[in-house]
């Protein structure tokens, strides 16, 4: 028998040949990665060239609180691997760990991976290589996902060279390491030319994490609440007898004290980083307060100086008759 011959394939036959051969190769190399953690393709959300603002809250609400569950799962793990930075001006220890690192990578790379051309700064710095063992988090453009179903929010689209947005992967990392844990918070603020318009600050900590927001001009969480004329109508005592003097730590924590109207105002004499008050200034201001430096300039989010030499005071009121009595040579005298 002759089982000699010529196989004849049309174009047709080819090219379905091709196609099986090309799903086979999809299909086993996504298998082929076993357990390890894998990173979502890069999806830019802006539309034409702009960032959606109402898109960019929601993902800074997500790595806000994404960043927490980092910040507490080393907590309970009880292997902070702490480090110093050194000291700052003032003598007292600026320390770092795991926590703050971990942090930094789902919140930084999260807001990069879906954001490109997004202008980030962060307190922490990791390259992508150390933080790829991270899952870094799928963003849900849902809002009800992270807002109220009440809470209506509109699509702002914003230049990409306009926006800076400037994160806190864990706000207090000394109280962190000292177990006083109502203090510690994780923080993203969006400005615009400058000019903060979006706050977040995530308490991980608690009997149940707690979220607090606003985007000036446009909504806040429920548990803000714009000044009233109550509050407007504070006391114009100077400071005395009668006033008390609170000790806390954590810029952000601090900021909301005040927006919450459980204290009325914030004061720091001595140098402080733009990702430690970035977020707490656009809620404040979001609200009808006012934060500025103890010289009365507006803080500027715009330019990389993260470092803000001028002090700082945030009220909800009475702002003015609260500059006045910090006078520069009393600021110097009697530190706060």
């Amino acid at each position: 028998m002759n089982f000699g011959g010529t196989i004849r394939l049309n174009r047709i036959g080819v090219c379905i040949i091709i196609g099986v051969f090309v799903l086979f190769l999809l299909y086993m190399s996504s298998n082929s990665s076993g357990g390890e953690a894998k990173v979502p393709v890069v999806k830019d959300v802006s539309d034409n060239n702009s960032i959606n603002l109402r898109k960019l809250l929601i993902a800074a609400i997500q790595v806000a609180e994404k960043g927490g569950k980092e910040v507490v799962a080393v907590k309970k793990d009880n292997n902070l691997d702490e480090k110093t930075k050194g000291k700052t001006k003032e003598g007292v220890n600026d320390p770092v760990t795991k926590a703050d690192y971990k942090s930094h990578c789902v919140m930084y790379y999260s807001l990069k991976h879906w954001f490109p051309t997004l202008k980030v700064i962060s307190e922490e710095h990791s390259s992508e290589k150390d933080c790829s063992n991270l899952l870094f988090l799928d963003l849900d453009l849902n809002p009800n996902t992270v807002t109220s179903s009440s809470i209506s929010l509109p699509d702002e689209m914003i230049p990409p060279e306009d926006i800076t947005v400037w994160i806190d992967p864990l706000d207090a990392t000394k109280e962190y390491t000292e177990n006083l844990l109502e203090y510690v918070t994780t923080m993203v603020c969006v400005a615009v030319k400058g000019k903060p318009i979006i706050g977040v600050v995530h308490k991980p900590f608690g009997v149940e994490p707690k979220t607090s927001w606003a985007w000036f001009a446009v909504a806040h969480t429920p548990n803000l609440k714009p000044i009233n004329e109550a509050i407007k109508n504070i006391s114009e005592q100077a400071f005395g007898k009668n006033v008390e003097v609170i000790s806390a730590a954590g810029a952000g924590y601090k900021s909301l004290e005040v927006a919450t109207g459980n204290v009325t105002a914030y004061i720091h004499t001595t140098a402080i980083k733009k990702w430690d008050v970035c977020a707490g200034n656009a809620i404040v201001e979001s609200l009808g307060g006012k934060m500025t430096t103890l010289t009365n300039e507006l803080l500027n989010y715009s330019d990389t100086n993260v470092v803000n030499e001028k002090g700082l005071l945030a009220t909800m009121a009475k702002h003015e008759w609260y500059l006045n009595r910090l006078s520069p040579s009393n600021v110097k005298k009697y530190p706060i």
